[in-house]
C-alpha cells in the first residue's frame, strides 16, 4: 500500500485557542486543539489534541481522539480513544482501540471484514435515519 503525501505531512491546523462554529470539510490530514461547533468531515486522518472540544459529527479515514467530542465518529479505517479522552456519541470503524480511563456513552461498531462493516454500518445509519424521523 502506497502512502499518499496527506497520510504523513498535516494540511490543516486548528490551533488551541480558536473557535469554529459551522461545518467543515477538509482534504487530507487534519489536527484539532481548539473547538469546534459542527461537523467535520474529511477523507484523511485526524488529531483531536487534548485540550480541543467538538460538537458535532466526526467522519474520517482514521481518527486519533485526545479530547472530547459530543457526536458520532465514523472512520472508514480506525478509531483511538487516548486514556483521558471521551466521546459522548456512537464510535464506528473497522477496528477500534480504547485505552484505560477513557470515557465513550453510545453505541460501538467495529467489524474488521470490510464487507461486513459496510453492510452493518449502512444499516445502522439507515435505522437511525428512521428513528430521526419519527414523531414522538
Amino acid at each position: 500500500m502506497a502512502l499518499r503525501v496527506d497520510d504523513i505531512s498535516i494540511n490543516t491546523i486548528i490551533g488551541k485557542g480558536s473557535a469554529i462554529s459551522g461545518n467543515l470539510k477538509v482534504n487530507g490530514f487534519i489536527r484539532i486543539d481548539g473547538d469546534i461547533d459542527g461537523n467535520l468531515e474529511t477523507d484523511g486522518n485526524v488529531i483531536v489534541g487534548e485540550l480541543a472540544r467538538i460538537r458535532g459529527n466526526l467522519t474520517a479515514k482514521s481518527v486519533i481522539v485526545g479530547g472530547i467530542i459530543k457526536g458520532n465518529v465514523t472512520a472508514s479505517e480506525s478509531i483511538k480513544v487516548l486514556s483521558d479522552a471521551a466521546v459522548i456519541g456512537d464510535v464506528i470503524s473497522r477496528k477500534v482501540q480504547i485505552d484505560a480511563s477513557a470515557v465513550i456513552h453510545g453505541h460501538c461498531i467495529s467489524i474488521k471484514d470490510e464487507a461486513e462493516y459496510k453492510q452493518a454500518s449502512g444499516q445502522y445509519f439507515q435505522s437511525k435515519a428512521i428513528k430521526e424521523k419519527v414523531i414522538l
